[in-house]
């Protein structure tokens, strides 16, 4: 191989390197956003469905937080199926909505078509979703007992997924 060829290769795996960090970088690994590991960022503040909840009073259980909006296709898809969810885990774990990025009045008839009664809170600016690292929607992250994320599950789930995340027995006709 020629000096030339050999240099060539080097800038050519020096680009594809960087490439690649920068690919990483977009889906918020490697930028400090939440991942599997990591303690959970902060959850917003602004109530759609009360209590207002914090990862704080979220520890002592596992915990699902739901990222998701009015106008996502897939959001709607997996909504149907929460509520029976979140009380079948009352006292086991706990489900939170996260609203991102959408209109107060959208979120607000989104939580009240399926019914939900589960903490929903609202991320109205994007600092949230940065700090969680999010991509695309609906987005699950699962945490431990000590509000550290141990899953991160993109796209639609099930009641089920969801279930089975948190290491939950769902009841028979679940």
């Amino acid at each position: 191989m020629s000096r030339r060829h050999l240099i060539y290769a080097i800038v050519g795996v020096a680009v594809v390197a960087a490439l690649v960090a920068d690919a990483l970088s977009l889906l918020g690994r490697g930028d400090g956003a939440a991942s599997p590991g990591k303690p959970a960022p902060p959850l917003p503040s602004e109530v759609l469905v009360p209590p207002r909840v914090t990862v704080a009073s979220l520890r002592g259980r596992s915990a699902a937080i739901n990222f998701w909006a009015s106008w996502c296709e897939p959001c709607r898809q997996e909504a149907p199926g929460f509520e029976h969810l979140a009380r079948e885990l009352r006292g086991r774990a706990s489900l939170v909505g996260v609203d991102w990025e959408d209109d107060r009045d959208a979120a607000l008839a989104f939580v009240d078509r399926y019914g939900w009664t589960f903490p929903s809170l609202r991320a109205s600016g994007g600092s949230v979703g940065e700090r969680y690292g999010i991509i695309g929607l609906p987005t699950t992250f699962v945490l431990d007992r000590s509000g550290r994320i141990t899953e991160v599950l993109r796209g639609p789930q099930t009641a089920d997924d969801i279930a089975r995340a948190l290491g939950i027995q769902r009841m028979p006709g679940g």
